[in-house]
């Protein structure tokens, strides 16, 4: 038997697609507009979500039976604060500039809908193991869609992926600036974002019918 079951497998494979927590649940889409210039930038973020869910679900899953009910968010708060904290701090010590870029956005983990939501939805009711997973499988999900729309911002808007110009220098007019092409100022626009994201949501309905609503 191998480690992941078919149901453990699906923890991880359902929100990237059809179960999505920004696309399909429409939870956490604020950084998913906030912060998606930059493609760096949405990595990190991706990342830092990844281990605050993924180690949050674990911590809430071993004091599920140990947390009074009515004080049960004030916990989880107090959970999902430490592991930022800690994700902040490593950030200042290793990415300083980019860390400021994200300060505000990193603190705002804290009331993540898809984190307060899968602690509330699953940790509180399953083991560890499982807790992980559906952790690592929501984290995954949201930051496959912020990498999808951070790419296309920074690359039309920017020319550019990870900082590095791709398309040809704007200045110089070489590559694909040398035919007319300019960078478009409005895919850096957080209007733009949900744009992106509107478009990734209607390529998922039309290839998988069950996803529309009545």
């Amino acid at each position: 038997m191998g480690l992941l079951s078919k149901k453990d497998t699906q923890l991880i494979t359902d929100p990237l697609a059809d179960n999505n927590p920004i696309t399909i649940q429409v939870l956490g889409i604020c950084s998913a507009l906030a912060i998606t210039a930059e493609l760096k930038a949405s990595l990190v973020m991706g990342v830092a979500v990844l281990f605050v869910l993924g180690v949050g679900n674990v911590v809430i899953s071993l004091m599920r039976n140990i947390i009074p009910s009515k004080i049960r968010i004030i916990v989880q708060l107090i959970v999902v604060a430490t592991l930022v904290i800690i994700v902040d701090q490593v950030l200042k010590a290793y990415q300083y500039e980019l860390s400021k870029t994200l300060a505000v956005f990193v603190g705002l983990i804290i009331t993540n809908c898809i984190i307060m939501g899968r602690f509330e939805a699953f940790a509180l009711g399953n083991g560890p193991w499982k807790s992980f997973l559906d952790g690592i499988g929501n984290a995954l999900g949201y930051a496959v869609i912020l990498l999808i729309v951070g790419f296309f911002r920074e690359l039309l808007g920017s020319g550019t992926l990870f900082g590095y110009p791709v398309l040809g220098d704007a200045i110089e007019k070489t590559g694909v600036y040398s035919i007319g092409y300019e960078n478009n100022g409005f895919m850096l626009m957080p209007p733009m974002a949900l744009i992106v994201v509107g478009l990734i949501i209607w390529v998922q309905r039309s290839r998988n019918k069950a996803l529309i609503e009545d």
